[in-house]
């Protein structure tokens, strides 16, 4: 697998895996004038924390 640009030939990470959590709270609100329309919504983005254990180029 290859992430960024540019890569860097023969360079390795090791992680760890430190759990499944999920970040702040994000209030989106949709409001109309003079309509009488208001939603409010929360969303919890879900995401993988990791510890980063070593970076080595070869």
């Amino acid at each position: 697998m290859s992430v960024g640009a540019p890569t860097v030939d023969g360079a390795s990470v090791t992680a760890t895996v430190l759990g499944h959590v999920k970040g702040d709270k994000v209030i989106v609100f949709k409001k109309k004038r003079r309509k009488g329309y208001r939603v409010k919504n929360g969303h919890r983005q879900p995401y993988t924390q990791i510890k980063i254990g070593s970076l080595s180029v070869n």
